[in-house]
């Protein structure tokens, strides 16, 4: 199976304080991993560093065989991108975005079938600061998704989602890979991680406490359920 990212050493200073201690993972094609923690745990400066859209102090990244540092442009036309706290025109309506996001690309996906597969197909004459938090939230992975990704990273992909929702975008996500979509994403629903995460890491004050399985995090603590066992690994029950 063919690697799609490959992280070595990553680390990340910020003064004296080592915010990404010595981080180690990889990705296969069609895989979904998963980067846990508590909040402040060093999760979003480790995704920053490895699109490269913050510079990492050592180590190496790989996405797609290139270096996110000095391979933005190729590594751009193949990696979709989706974070919770996201800001665009006060105005702009979600057509609009969803045109404009497109136009960045040589073959985007079809936005209007995104939009009807997410449920938000009826929004799209309407401003984007109109949405609720969860059509919001959709919407962000819809665009995403417009670059046909070969890879996406989804940041608290269903905060603000009901339940039904919550597990309408599992199965989107599910039928995604299972066509080859490698995901990297953050959560702090611990029942979206079992759904969906072939493998996890587990990050505590900037170090890998836990690398490997929802089932082997299970068989590492003394709890029987994952939740218990997450709590206890990364130290969030301690706090």
């Amino acid at each position: 199976m063919r690697e799609v990212i490959k992280v070595e050493n990553l680390s990340k200073f910020y003064g004296k304080e080592q915010a990404v201690d010595n981080l180690n993972f990889s990705v296969e094609k069609g895989k979904v991993f998963g980067l846990l923690g508590a909040n402040g745990a060093g999760k979003s400066t480790s995704i920053e560093c490895i699109l490269g859209t913050r510079k990492a102090d050592g180590g190496t990244v790989q996405i797609l065989g290139k270096n996110p540092w000095t391979d933005r442009k190729e590594i751009f036309e193949k990696v979709g991108v989706q974070f919770q706290e996201a800001n665009y025109q006060q105005e702009i309506r979600v057509n609009e975005l969803c045109e404009e996001t497109a136009a960045l690309y040589k073959e985007p996906e079809n936005w209007e079938l995104l939009l009807s597969e997410f449920g938000i197909d009826k929004k799209k004459k309407n401003a984007v600061k109109d949405l609720s938090g969860g059509e919001r939230q959709r919407l962000f992975i819809v665009l995403a998704l417009i670059p046909k990704p070969e890879l996406v990273f989804l940041d608290e992909l269903t905060t603000g989602l009901d339940a039904k929702a919550r597990r309408g975008v599992w199965k989107i996500l599910e039928r995604l890979k299972a066509k080859g979509l490698t995901i990297i994403l953050t959560s702090h629903f611990m029942d979206e991680v079992e759904a969906l995460c072939d493998t996890i890491c587990i990050l505590r004050k900037g170090k890998t406490v836990f690398y490997g399985t929802v089932k082997e995090a299970i068989q590492e603590s003394p709890y029987e359920k994952f939740e218990d066992a997450y709590l206890w690994i990364s130290g969030e029950e301690e706090e």
